[in-house]
């Protein structure tokens, strides 16, 4: 099975995490299609059809992306509304989804310890992507769980970013990988 990473970024080239992370998945290109919608739509005119096609011919999706303000970065919700459409995602005949393989992969550039009831956010990451998590499965995809590097803004080290590519690898290989319940 293949994985289909939609790569939501938009400044890629200053971005230290979702840059890096690109790097790593470009070096797996037999088994990983990176499709990043920031340079396919410079103009935001998304291609809905390509964009329907190209998730129906792929079972392992993954949505990569810094966390902005606890949501989207705007590009991808747009995506989002305009790709999923009522007839091919959702209602009576929309059913292209279902079934697929749905993941987060998200640069978060708070600490993680700051996601917590006590922290500063005040509420976890699981809360935090909980639109997310509904879309999904109102589509009737298999929410997987997420995957996250915390400090991605001010602390996070070259050094922990390298490795938490090799583990953005992983993390792809075992849920690509994997058989049975795999919600979230």
């Amino acid at each position: 099975m293949k994985t289909l990473v939609i790569l939501a970024h938009p400044n890629i080239d200053v971005s230290r995490v979702n840059r890096r992370w690109k790097q790593e998945l470009e070096q797996h290109a037999t088994d990983i299609t990176i499709h990043e919608i920031y340079q396919a739509y410079p103009d935001w005119n998304i291609d809905v059809s390509r964009e329907q096609k190209l998730l129906e011919a792929y079972d392992h999706i993954i949505l990569q992306f810094p966390l902005y303000w606890y949501s989207y970065p705007p590009l991808l919700k747009k995506w989002f509304d305009d790709v999923f459409t009522y007839g091919w995602a959702y209602g009576s005949k929309g059913n292209k989804l279902h079934g697929k393989r749905l993941s987060l992969a998200m640069s978060i550039g708070d600490k993680k310890g700051n996601y917590t009831r006590e922290g500063s956010v005040s509420f976890s990451v699981d809360e935090v992507i909980t639109p997310f998590i509904a879309s999904i499965n109102h589509v009737g995809a298999v929410a997987l769980p997420y995957f996250a590097v915390f400090g991605a803004s001010f602390q996070v080290t070259d050094e922990e970013i390298n490795q938490s590519a090799k583990e953005y690898i992983s993390y792809i290989v075992k849920y690509r990988n994997a058989a049975g319940n795999l919600s979230v």
